[in-house]
């Protein structure tokens, strides 16, 4: 399989604690790859450093062949990878089309907008019948259907998803994983951040463990569903592998 994204040695830092110690990953074009850990283990910076919004001291980050490891993020962005930040972090006082409209906005106004638009709509009917509401009035889980919604807007090759099950009800969680799912199986490539480690394993072809910003684990999603290294990696196993 063609490598898509590939992380070697990432080391980040925030002051003087070393967030990310020599983190190496590799992510191939059409697969979901779940990366998975505790609070605090380092994920979300993994992510925030590959879309350009934190800066690594030392590593390197590709995608294809291209290094992007200091590219600003709206450059990130135009190359094909997009970011659904955990908390969701919706445009409270626009409506649901004004945020999709921004999440193509390194695309400019094309056809093609408007057709991405539609694909999204039809991933989310909600969001279409919620199109002229304010962000900020919808469920969590609307705003989360909506998060994802606008990264898609930029019609991306790589979608980093943070943690997007978080605060959902049981529900709701099944039916987002399912619409991702969906997303991979139309040809876009996920890193996912997932607390939620079961549904993340049934849904990945593979995965990575994270633990205080070193790798633990990685392997086949049945092979770390199996083992014993996502349960140490989380403060219980019943948090971990939570159904």
């Amino acid at each position: 399989m063609t490598r898509l994204l590939t992380v070697t040695d990432l080391h980040v830092y925030y002051g003087s604690v070393h967030a990310l110690k020599g983190v190496s990953l590799e992510v191939a074009e059409g697969e979901v790859v779940a990366l998975l850990g505790a609070n605090g283990a380092g994920k979300t910076t993994l992510l925030r450093t590959i879309s350009g919004l934190v800066r690594p001291r030392q590593g390197e980050i590709r995608l294809g062949d291209r290094v992007i490891t200091h590219l600003p993020a709206h450059e990130i962005v135009a190359l094909g990878v997009a970011h659904a930040p955990e908390g969701r972090r919706v445009f409270g006082t626009l409506t649901v089309e004004e945020n999709l409209t921004l999440g193509a906005y390194v695309r400019g106004a094309t056809p093609e907008v408007e057709e991405t638009r539609a694909w999204v709509y039809d991933l989310f009917p909600r969001l279409r019948e919620r199109r002229r509401q304010m962000a900020g009035t919808l469920s969590g889980g609307e705003q989360q259907m909506l998060a994802i919604g606008r990264a898609l807007m930029a019609r991306p090759r790589l979608l980093l998803l943070d943690e997007p099950s978080l605060g959902l009800a049981p529900l709701l969680v099944q039916s987002i994983f399912r619409t991702i799912a969906e997303i991979a199986r139309q040809g876009v490539t996920i890193l996912l951040v997932e607390q939620n480690a079961r549904a993340a394993l049934r849904l990945a072809q593979r995965g990575y463990v994270l633990t205080t910003g070193t790798i633990l684990a990685s392997g086949s999603a049945a092979e770390l569903m199996a083992g014993d290294r996502v349960k140490a990696a989380y403060l219980s196993g019943r948090s971990a592998l939570t159904s």
